[in-house]
């Protein structure tokens, strides 16, 4: 993971971590035969399976994930290499209709992620069909005019003969490039996925090193990965009302870390269901988070977990920035 800034998603300003030439020779020691590379954004509706398919496309964890809708906030970028091509995949929040500014930055995100990409794919939960939601997010990325796939996902726990049907429909509002039909959590159908990927980018030198998996901040990947437990260990009402943020990281000189995290809540109910009965489920939380952070990380890590009462935080402009968001207003 990078410790660095996320850089901004258009492919003309490049990370400063390589130069182009750099970046160009790695191709060239392949033969001189031309690389490719391009931003590939993943949209759709919550709960599709978005985070999943980046994670299995990627080899590894670099978007939380949980049953609930909403999971991710802001766009996060990850790197597939296959052969000579850099695939960048832009893992965007689900699109739905926003009430809070929140939840309008986080739309906003999913659709600059999709606007500023060569191709966006577009994954459908196969279960759910077409939706209202589904049918919206289809006909705005058909007058977005940007190039793209649909992926129907799920496909293994969908009756065969509903999956073609599925498709003939989405693709009379929007004729995609390629149509795939995948189950994204058991892997299958992947590699074709990858393949066409790769083909349909366009020639260019790489973005990234090709040992580099994302562009997410270790800061921002310790909040990431302790909201994935609030997410998981708590039900109703908190998991859309809590953010998790980083505040301080401490290098040891034995190789471990100290991270100190606050989640914020907007309800002092909130803040007790989320402490639990003498500090048992903070603390679980915290356990597990901290296993997960040193798992990834392959250090040792001293997680420490805060909880604050900050009614309206969602509402806040400066929290919202603070998330990687723009404030949409």
């Amino acid at each position: 993971m990078n410790s660095g800034d996320r850089p901004d998603d258009r492919r003309a300003e490049q990370p400063e971590a390589a130069s182009t030439e750099d970046l160009n020779r790695a191709g060239a020691a392949a033969g001189g035969q031309a690389t490719r590379c391009g931003l590939v954004a993943i949209v759709g509706a919550p709960n599709a399976g978005k985070s999943t398919l980046v994670n299995a496309l990627t080899g590894t964890k670099v978007s939380i994930v949980s049953p609930k809708p909403q999971t991710t906030r802001f766009r996060i970028r990850a790197v597939v290499m296959q052969g000579l091509a850099q695939i960048i995949l832009v893992d965007t929040p689900g699109i739905f209709a926003p009430r809070r500014r929140l939840d309008r930055a986080m739309v906003a995100a999913a659709w600059g992620g999709a606007q500023d990409a060569d191709l966006a794919v577009l994954i459908v939960d196969a279960r759910a069909g077409l939706t209202d939601e589904v049918r919206q997010i289809t006909e705005k990325l058909k007058k977005g005019g940007r190039r793209a796939m649909l992926l129907l996902n799920k496909a293994d726990l969908v009756d065969p003969t509903r999956l073609l049907p599925l498709s003939r429909d989405l693709n009379e509002i929007l004729p995609f490039a390629e149509t795939f039909m995948v189950s994204a959590l058991k892997g299958k159908g992947l590699d074709k996925v990858v393949q066409v990927l790769a083909n349909s980018l366009p020639e260019g030198p790489w973005l990234f090193p090709e040992d580099d998996l994302s562009d997410l901040p270790q800061r921002m990947l310790a909040a990431e990965i302790v909201r994935e437990q609030v997410l998981r260990q708590t039900h109703e009402e908190v998991p859309h009302h809590a953010t998790v943020e980083t505040e301080s990281w401490t290098e040891r000189k034995d190789g471990s870390a100290r991270i100190d995290v606050t989640i914020y809540v907007t309800r002092s109910t909130q803040k007790a269901i989320l402490i639990g009965d003498g500090g048992s489920k903070i603390k679980n939380i915290g356990q597990t988070a901290r296993r997960e952070l040193e798992a990834l990380l392959e250090r040792r890590i001293h997680l420490f977990v805060n909880v604050k009462e900050r009614a309206g935080w969602d509402e806040e402009r400066g929290r919202i920035r603070a998330l990687g968001l723009d404030d949409a207003g």
